[in-house]
C-alpha cells in the first residue's frame, strides 16, 4: 500500500512540475506601434499576425499590442524600441531615421516599386540578399513597402507646373529630395502627424499611399488625388516588422519555430496584401466623397520620370561616396521588383 501511495505521489508531483514547466513557456510579447488600430496595418496585418501566433504556438505566446505609441516615445525611435528591449515587437517606416537603412533607400527611388504585394516580396528578397547587415541588431519579422504613390493635395495638381511652391509632407529623406526637384517644398514628418498638419495648414497636401488616408481622415481634408500612369508608383516607402533579439533568442525552440514560421516572405506578402486591399477602400472613399481624383496621362508622367529621375543619381553618387555600389543596388532592386510583378 505504501508503495501505491508513493508512486500515486511521484506522479501528481512529475504532473504538477510538467504544468508548471509548461506555465513558465508561456510568453507576453509587447507588441508598439505608430498608429490607431483601426488603420490598415494594424487591423489587417499585426493584429492577424498576432492571433496566428497565439494561436500556432497553442496559447503559449500571448502577443500584446500598444497601438498609436502608448508606451510613449516617437515614431523614429520605434527601432530603437525592438532593439533596445524597451519592447519586445515593432512596426515602423525605415525613413523616420535617416542615414540608418542607406542600402534599404534603393526602394525608395522614383518610379522603382508597383503594388505593394509584389513590392514588399521583392524587397524581403533584396533584404535577405544584400541588404541583412542594417538589421543584424533585431530578429527580424519582415519588411515591406506601400502600394503606388500618390499627392492628396488641398489645390488639384494635374501638372508639374501645378506642384511648384506647395508644401508636401515627405515621408523619408529620399522622398523630400523627389518633392524638391518636382518643385516642391518638402515638409518631413512622420506619417500621425499629417492630419493636424493638414487641418492647421502647415502643409498644402501629403505624399501617403491611399490605404493609410481613411485613418488620417485625408479625403475629408483635401479633396483633389493625383494618380500615375503605369504600374510603377512615383514613390513609396519602406517599412519593418521587427523583434528583439534576447526576446526571440530566450523563447524555447518549439516557440522559435512558431515566430519564424510567420516571418519572412510569408510576413511580407501578407503586409504587402494587406496595403493593397487598403488602398481599394481609401480610393473608394474618395470616390465616394465625390474628391476630384486626377490620373495624369502617359506622357505627362514622362515628364515626372524624367524630372525625378535626377533623384536616383543624386543616391547612386552619394552612396559611392559611403563606399556602397548604389547603381548595382538599384538595378538588383528593379530586377526583383520585375520579377514578383508579372
Amino acid at each position: 500500500m505504501k508503495k501505491r501511495a508513493l508512486f500515486k505521489t511521484a506522479v501528481a508531483v512529475a504532473a504538477l512540475c510538467a504544468a508548471g514547466a509548461g506555465f513558465a513557456q508561456q510568453v507576453t510579447l509587447r507588441l508598439h506601434q505608430m498608429l490607431p488600430p483601426q488603420a490598415t496595418i494594424p487591423a489587417k496585418a499585426l493584429i492577424p499576425w498576432a492571433q496566428k501566433v497565439e494561436k500556432d504556438s497553442g496559447g503559449k505566446i500571448k502577443v500584446q499590442l500598444f497601438h498609436a505609441m502608448q508606451l510613449g516615445g516617437a515614431p523614429p525611435q520605434l527601432f530603437d524600441q525592438a532593439k533596445d528591449g524597451v519592447v519586445d515587437l515593432t512596426w515602423t517606416v525605415l525613413g523616420y531615421t535617416p542615414g540608418r537603412f542607406n542600402k534599404a533607400e534603393a526602394f525608395e527611388l522614383p518610379f522603382m516599386t508597383t503594388t505593394a504585394e509584389a513590392s514588399s516580396k521583392a524587397f524581403q528578397e533584396y533584404v535577405e540578399k544584400y541588404d541583412a547587415d542594417e538589421f543584424k541588431d533585431v530578429k527580424l519579422i519582415c519588411v515591406h513597402t506601400h502600394g503606388p504613390g500618390l499627392f492628396h493635395t488641398k489645390e488639384p495638381v494635374t501638372g508639374l507646373e501645378s506642384l511648384r511652391g506647395m508644401k508636401i509632407r515627405g515621408g523619408s529623406r529620399v522622398i523630400n529630395n523627389m518633392l524638391t526637384k518636382l518643385g516642391a517644398t518638402p515638409v518631413g514628418m512622420p506619417v500621425p502627424a499629417v492630419t493636424e498638419a493638414l487641418s492647421k495648414g502647415v502643409i498644402d497636401g501629403t505624399t501617403i499611399p491611399w490605404e493609410v488616408t481613411p485613418a488620417l481622415k485625408v479625403s475629408q481634408l483635401v479633396h483633389n488625388h493625383t494618380t500615375f500612369a503605369g504600374k510603377y508608383g512615383l514613390y513609396t516607402q519602406t517599412f519593418a516588422f521587427a523583434m528583439n533579439k534576447a526576446s526571440y533568442e530566450k523563447l524555447p525552440a518549439d516557440l522559435k519555430k512558431v515566430i519564424d514560421d510567420n516571418s519572412g516572405m510569408v510576413a511580407a506578402a501578407m503586409f504587402g496584401k494587406a496595403m493593397d486591399d487598403g488602398d481599394k477602400v481609401g480610393h473608394e472613399i474618395a470616390v465616394k466623397a465625390g474628391n476630384k481624383i486626377v490620373a495624369l496621362d502617359i506622357a505627362e508622367t514622362q515628364r515626372w520620370r524624367r524630372t525625378a529621375s535626377v533623384v536616383e543619381s543624386d543616391w547612386v553618387a552619394e552612396m559611392k561616396g559611403k563606399g556602397i555600389d548604389g547603381a548595382k543596388l538599384a538595378a538588383e532592386a528593379r530586377a526583383l521588383v520585375d520579377k514578383y510583378s508579372k
